[in-house]
């Protein structure tokens, strides 16, 4: 606890922000002056309304606490760069005020149990996870949804065509933005900015650089344990849509902002540790062990319930077609990215890893994460082989491809998969009925708001029928 006080006193801090994760993943905070923070909001953490967050509590159960975890060596307490006043952020848990337990539709509440359920079990001792999440950066947004007026209009300067505001050549072909140099890669620096600031708030980052698509991009981040790298997707965020906004862009992690281009994925790079040993490393298919083609056999086959929470968008299966390099099929590969499961190359058996492409940046990383080790440590309990790999063009062998089940194909599809598939969530204990419940109810309005409100693609197919 001192050393927290220290870190204040040190860094001359005025402001200490609060901050936690509600159920869609957004980052909630409240802020007190330093000369508010006591041991007993320290320790016992501090009240506040519940019910005013979706999906979690009722008004006549509303009050709930907030408890700072401050984290190894204040690993959870960070600088924000982004404040006019110099503020620490601090990463807190959700409790039960009068019980005092954690409460259940606590997300990182939920990425803990499932850690620890992980490590009850004897399996293993850590699961480590490597997001890639995409985004995509423009000059301007707007949007309207009224009974009799619906839009929405994008602008770029990295548009070759339509929306763009400058007028010069220097801009990436249609599906061409992928590594491309400056000037055609207009938003090196501000990328580079980007990467200062997560240095800065305490993230490892390995790169960036321009995506597919036009105005689309991604930073690296190195990956981390299951609960802190969740943390960090958060941080992720909070630096490129913050930094966005200095350099008067606007970002998104929307999964497909675009029509007839590559939308935002958010790979997961996933393993599986035991004292020091990575599991997943042996003298099966790629390199991997029989632990790892089962982990991948839980994930395979509970790949549509897992599309609730990994894909939880109605806007997320507008990416999940063919054609645009989304992996809508159930199968594993080495190198092969038209795969939902890809086998990275890798020099050392201990950077052996599987990769999961189909989750998109709108997850909420804390639920989608844990769903996805819970799905891996099912098909490891159970020994569900996911049969052979396809090393195909998947995309092109659609002979083959309709013989392999895909992942769901509407948010309404995923939703219904786990209605009947969420034994491997619910058993263990993780994820309380409660919680999924809850979820469910929340996506379904999302998904009858959308089939409810006519569109303007309808007019252009229907107005003259």
């Amino acid at each position: 606890m001192q050393a927290f006080f220290d870190f204040l006193k040190h860094h001359q801090v005025e402001f200490v922000d609060f901050r936690f994760t509600d159920l869609r993943g957004t980052w909630h905070h409240t802020t007190y002056p330093t000369s508010a923070i006591d041991d007993e909001i320290c320790t016992e953490g501090l009240l506040f309304d519940g019910s005013s967050i979706p999906g979690w509590c009722a008004i006549n159960e509303s009050d709930m606490l907030l408890r700072p975890d401050f984290g190894v060596d204040l690993s959870n307490v960070r600088l924000d760069p982004f404040s006019s006043y110099p503020t620490a952020i601090v990463i807190c848990d959700v409790y039960y005020p009068a019980s005092g337990e954690p409460y259940a539709k606590d997300p990182r509440q939920v990425a803990k149990k499932c850690v620890r359920y992980l490590q009850d079990s004897a399996i293993a001792d850590q699961a480590y996870f490597g997001p890639e999440a995409e985004f995509f950066m423009f000059d301007g947004v707007a949007f309207q949804n009224d009974p009799t007026h619906s839009f929405f209009q994008i602008t770029s300067d990295e548009f070759s065509k339509g929306n763009s505001i400058i007028g010069h050549g220097n801009r990436t072909a249609h599906k061409g933005g992928y590594f491309p140099a400056q000037p055609l890669d207009s938003s090196n620096d501000i990328r580079a900015e980007m990467i200062f600031k997560m240095v800065e708030m305490g993230l490892r980052v390995e790169k960036h650089h321009h995506e597919v698509a036009q105005a689309q991009h991604e930073l690296g981040l190195v990956y981390n344990d299951l609960v802190r790298t969740a943390d960090e997707v958060q941080v992720y965020k909070y630096v490129v849509k913050n930094v966005a906004r200095l350099y008067g862009k606007t970002a998104t992690f929307m999964a497909k902002p675009i029509f007839g281009d590559n939308g935002s994925g958010m790979h997961v790079h996933q393993s599986l540790w035991k004292k020091s040993e990575n599991l997943f490393a042996g003298k099966d298919y790629a390199g991997l062990s029989e632990t790892a083609l089962f982990y991948i056999g839980g994930i395979l086959k509970h790949a549509k319930s897992l599309n609730a929470f990994t894909n939880p968008t109605t806007n997320s299966y507008k990416r999940l077609v063919p054609g645009y390099e989304a992996p809508v099929i159930c199968a594993y590969s080495a190198q092969n990215r038209s795969a939902a499961c890809r086998i990275p190359m890798v020099k050392s058996p201990k950077a052996k890893r599987v990769e999961i492409r189909f989750p998109d940046p709108t997850a909420n990383s804390y639920l989608a994460f844990s769903a996805m080790l819970l799905a891996g440590l099912d098909g490891i309990q159970n020994r569900i082989h996911p049969g052979d790999a396809q090393d195909i063009d998947l995309f092109t062998a659609k002979d083959i491809a309709k013989k392999l089940p895909s992942v769901s194909g509407s948010l309404c599809e995923a939703l219904k998969a786990l209605e009947n598939d969420n034994d491997y969530l619910t058993k263990s204990g993780v994820f309380s009925k409660e919680l999924i419940e809850t979820h469910l109810e929340m996506k379904w309005q999302e998904c009858n708001k959308l089939a409810m409100q006519p569109h303007p693609v309808e007019f252009d197919l229907y107005y003259n029928a």
